[in-house]
């Protein structure tokens, strides 16, 4: 059950919750589906291009989650971003009438109210996606896997957390037969449904293939 199934959805309703929290009429549920995945892209993308301050922590992806609770007459969405301790909340303003501005002219709100919360990641490392944003940055810039897989399993360790466990596969390193490398410190109980696991998969492209990185956290 651990291998085939997503450890987030196992645990939906029991460890996890939703990113998006909202109802809808069954024939409009997909359009709503749709609008969400469009709002995230778009936050991520002006993010990466106007702010790219933000990325100064080792060219990592300072986006986390983004949750997206919808009424009839609203929409809110909270963003969690990591946050350097020089950057002031005058930046955090900026960003979100940046983005209400932008989303606001660019999508059908459809007379609803758009309200954006920023809230900071304390602990940016106890994030799968974080992490395996770090192992991609690292691995397009050739650095040896080992030493990065490495590396992210003491940033996290650091963190707190329980265990860890980091799956990469694809032609690593230019390699002309693909493989799977693995690592693991701590528990990682995939099959205990109480665990609270969180988990990311990550796609980078290089000029050898795709390379995929898979990240589970035992908080």
């Amino acid at each position: 059950m651990g291998q085939k199934i997503n450890p987030l959805g196992l645990r939906l309703g029991i460890t996890q919750s939703h990113l998006s929290f909202w109802f809808e009429k069954p024939r409009d549920f997909s359009r709503g589906i749709r609008e969400d995945e469009i709002i995230r892209y778009f936050i991520k993308n002006y993010v990466k291009k106007n702010h790219k301050i933000l990325f100064s922590l080792d060219g990592i992806d300072p986006l986390g989650n983004i949750f997206i609770q919808k009424r009839i007459d609203l929409i809110k969405i909270i963003i969690c971003i990591v946050f350097l301790k020089n950057i002031l909340s005058e930046l955090q303003l900026q960003i979100i009438k940046e983005l209400r501005i932008n989303i606001t002219k660019n999508f059908k709100l459809l007379n609803r109210i758009l309200y954006i919360v920023i809230k900071r990641i304390e602990k940016p490392y106890t994030q799968p996606n974080i992490i395996a944003e770090y192992i991609a940055f690292q691995i397009k810039n050739r650095v040896s896997f080992i030493k990065v897989i490495k590396r992210a399993i003491e940033l996290t360790e650091r963190s707190g957390i329980k265990g860890i466990q980091v799956k990469v596969s694809g032609r690593i390193e230019g390699k002309d037969i693909a493989r799977i490398e693995w690592s693991r410190e701590g528990r990682v109980p995939l099959q205990t449904i109480s665990a609270q696991i969180d988990h990311c998969s990550h796609i980078i492209i290089t000029k050898y293939g795709s390379i995929g990185i898979k990240i589970w956290i035992y908080l």
